[in-house]
């Protein structure tokens, strides 16, 4: 059976930052970084997606459930000026393709990683990336240690934040490109408009929704196919006083008639979580 192939999205990333400025015309909230040197933050993200496609007549389900556990390391910091190791901990990853049988693993069981997953193996506990960003969340360098840009949909590390303080139910949009391959085997580039939209401040948390939109006309259903895959839409929470993202769910719900084939179907529904577990300062980083 023909399967479907994704390609890596390239993203380009906008920032964040914590505090709050109120203007003449009312309320507004400056969003930005404000990480600590020796800070640690800690994420547990958990990810779910199933796939159905049906081409020629014949369906098939694949199905995917990760839980992985992975942290920031603040290697430097001052007011606009940030940088962070990214490291994987732990990872569970189950996986099932049609009739196969089902396939699970955990990194902290001690059994050898099945070849399918020897990849992510590979980087468990090792330093992905050091990145660098200033307070508004924009990267200003990168270092990539074995890790990768690819989002699939799921955010950058650093959200997209505004230059100017905002007020509830404003929005500002972020550029992203997507590449995809055409059926010829070329590589077409699909612009992406991230949304976001300030929806409520309480307790000093701030709701965020966001929301995915292509601005490059899709004629092919085969490269719409790649592209639902990678879109963002759900809601982040940010702590506009610690100056981080506390937490981000996105979902997904899209169906693609003719992806291959006048008679081909691909049904994607999924959902990821992430959850801010613990945040720690340290007075003195390890050497």
């Amino acid at each position: 059976m023909n399967r479907l192939i994704l390609t890596v999205a390239c993203v380009v990333v906008a920032p964040l930052f914590a505090g709050t400025a109120r203007s003449e015309e009312g309320q507004t909230y400056l969003l930005r970084y404000s990480l600590q040197n020796g800070q640690r933050l800690n994420y547990e993200v958990t990810h779910v997606a199933k796939t159905k496609t049906r081409i020629r007549g014949d369906e098939e389900i694949s199905q995917v459930h990760t839980v992985s556990k992975r942290h920031w390391d603040v290697a430097a910091a001052s007011d606009d000026s940030m940088t962070f190791d990214h490291v994987v901990d732990a990872v569970e990853m189950t996986q099932q393709q049609g009739e196969k049988d089902e396939i699970r693993w955990s990194s902290e069981s001690g059994d050898e990683a099945p070849r399918e997953f020897s990849k992510v193996a590979e980087r468990i506990g090792r330093k992905l990336s050091t990145v660098s960003i200033n307070a508004r969340g924009q990267e200003t360098d990168r270092e990539n240690n074995g890790g990768t840009n690819a989002s699939l949909g799921m955010g950058s590390l650093t959200l997209a934040l505004p230059e100017e303080p905002i007020a509830i139910g404003a929005s500002w949009a972020v550029p992203r490109e997507i590449k995809t391959r055409t059926e010829d085997g070329l590589v077409k580039p699909i612009k992406i408009r991230e949304l976001y939209t300030l929806e409520k401040v309480k307790a000093g948390v701030a709701t965020i929704s966001i929301q995915s939109e292509p601005l490059t006309p899709i004629d092919a259903a085969s490269v719409r196919a790649q592209v639902v895959q990678q879109l963002s839409n759900g809601e982040i929470k940010f702590d506009l006083d610690a100056g981080h993202m506390i937490s981000k769910e996105l979902q997904w719900d899209e169906t693609v008639v003719g992806f291959q084939g006048p008679n081909s179907l691909m049904e994607y529904r999924a959902r990821m979580n992430e959850e801010l577990i613990d945040n720690i300062v340290r007075t003195a980083r390890r050497q």
